[in-house]
């Protein structure tokens, strides 16, 4: 059995965004403790911020029961916990489906981004809209921009090793029933 192939900028895309999708969870699941006033806000503190850039993470959204952060933080434990198993079977314990695990987590990360960024057009910026051009690109757009790009860089270099070693496997009988 052939061990996967390690790119280092993909492990460490993992590696880096592992702790912050942990943390970006973690604040919309305990809402409102880490909200503003609440006991925990001090671990979250640079929401407070986010919170006035995006609304979906803010207080009015939290107040009106909208459940997208909620869903999304769920996503982000299952594409964090696809990308550390990729992580550990690259790098701790080789196994040949390392590269479809990153995949499966990069394209979970690329799906959600987008499905958040188009919710935003077709509801006509409803949670970013307010921004001013500078905290909409600055804080919204090319913080968006960069998750969409390096997921999509992942799944084409870990589905190109993947229809490589297709190519490369021995076409087996086909079984009829």
């Amino acid at each position: 059995m052939a061990a996967p192939k390690i790119y280092a900028w993909i492990s460490a895309w993992f590696l880096l965004t592992a702790p912050l999708m942990i943390w970006d969870a973690g604040y919309c699941l305990m809402r409102p403790r880490s909200m503003v006033g609440g006991d925990l806000h001090w671990f979250w503190k640079p929401y407070e911020l986010y919170g006035m850039v995006d609304h979906v993470y803010g207080v009015k959204a939290f107040e009106n029961g909208d459940g997208f952060a909620g869903a999304a933080a769920i996503l982000n434990l299952l594409e964090t916990f696809a990308n550390i198993a990729y992580l550990i079977g690259t790098h701790v314990y080789p196994i040949r489906a390392a590269p479809l695990v990153g995949y499966t987590g990069a394209t979970m990360t690329l799906a959600k981004t987008v499905l958040y960024s188009t919710q935003e057009y077709f509801c006509n910026g409803c949670s970013v809209g307010h921004n001013s051009s500078f905290n909409l690109v600055a804080y919204w757009i090319l913080p968006n921009l960069t998750w969409m790009g390096f997921t999509a860089a992942i799944m084409w270099r870990l589905g190109g090793d993947m229809l490589s070693a297709m190519d490369r496997a021995p076409v087996g009988k086909s079984k009829t029933l």
